[in-house]
């Protein structure tokens, strides 16, 4: 497996991790039923593992379902597992990538199509291939004449030129194409309705129209659905143990609890965690270690999975509150980035 810091470049630097080493459980101390598990053979006690080959399967099956040209976001470091490495896998498999802004895409250098609002000249955008979008009159003057993106607001109210501004704005630059941010159908077709005979290419559906045929116009734009799947985090519980009466600060109840280290100063948040492929609650989130639930025979050691298997990202988002893209840019960050498949 290929491993990565959680700082620095998005791109994988190549050395095989080695074989984590375990101590079994032993008691310690003056309290016969505290347990705690040796975690100094471990380079970091959360393991977050990409699989590139997962990545790959689901964009192939996103343009054989589709049929269209696939246009693959790598916004915000690939949701938290990679730009650099994703793309990597990614390349001629997709058709092309998706930025946020000109920075994400000059730290990938492969071409594209920028998503949000003007973030450099022109002339930037022209020497990395990448189109920016415009959503107004100024941002039309701003990029002068070189291939742009049109970017029409259909509904969601956040960045895209209103439909009578689209005219002037094709009169004013080069406009090569048209998309829409949107997750209804009928944004979709309010899109290919407006640019119907003005525009060479027109795209509106990311993973939440995937599904509905008649959005799909002349390309999508995935993002989540390209990395369902492909994110494992694991750790190992450090502390298992009887518990008696109210624990921690929150003074909850439970039989028996066991020790995680991962807290809220990495992200992590009470939802549910698999404890040896069981369903376990968080009972509590500290500042570097959680409390979980654990049963009779869960031991220090013992694999505890935050994310992957059979805890999927739309179960955590359930569990969480939030959505699966926030649970994949949230979990990616508990611990340095490792990755498996040919990239």
């Amino acid at each position: 497996m290929k491993r990565q810091g959680s700082g620095g470049s998005n791109r994988p630097t190549g050395s095989a991790s080695r074989k984590r080493s375990v101590s079994r459980a032993r008691p310690v101390g003056s309290v016969p039923h505290l347990q705690h598990f040796d975690q100094s053979a471990a380079t970091h006690p959360i393991e977050v593992v990409i699989d590139l080959d997962r990545i790959r399967a689901n964009a192939r099956a996103i343009k054989r379902e589709t049929g269209r040209a696939v246009i693959a976001v790598v916004k915000s470091d690939a949701y938290g597992l990679g730009a650099g490495a994703v793309s990597d896998a990614l390349a001629g498999i997709v058709d092309e990538f998706a930025y946020f802004n000109l920075s994400e895409a000059r730290a990938v250098g492969r071409p594209g199509l920028i998503l949000g609002p003007l973030s450099g000249p022109g002339e930037a955008h022209a020497e990395l291939s990448v189109r920016p979008a415009v959503g107004s009159i100024s941002e039309a003057r701003a990029v002068g004449r070189i291939p742009a993106a049109l970017n029409v607001d259909t509904g969601m109210q956040r960045f895209g030129c209103r439909p009578e501004e689209i005219d002037a704005i094709r009169r004013i630059s080069h406009v090569v194409e048209a998309f829409t941010h949107t997750i209804k159908v009928a944004g979709a077709r309010m899109l290919a309705r407006l640019c119907a005979g003005k525009v060479a290419r027109v795209h509106a559906a990311g993973t939440a129209l995937l599904d509905r045929p008649t959005a799909w116009l002349d390309a999508v734009r995935p993002g989540l659905g390209l990395y369902l799947g492909a994110m494992t985090v694991r750790t190992r519980l450090a502390v298992a143990r009887e518990l008696d009466g109210p624990a921690g600060y929150r003074q909850f109840r439970s039989r028996r609890a066991g020790v995680i280290l991962c807290g809220y100063s990495s992200g992590f948040a009470p939802g549910v965690v698999l404890v040896k492929g069981r369903r376990r609650r968080v009972l509590e989130v500290g500042m570097n270690t959680a409390f979980v639930e654990v049963g009779s025979d869960d031991a220090p050691g013992d694999e505890v999975t935050l994310l992957g298997g059979a805890l999927t990202e739309m179960m955590l988002a359930k569990a969480l509150g939030c959505s699966p893209h926030d649970v994949l840019c949230r979990y990616s960050r508990l611990g340095p980035r490792g990755y498996v498949g040919e990239s």
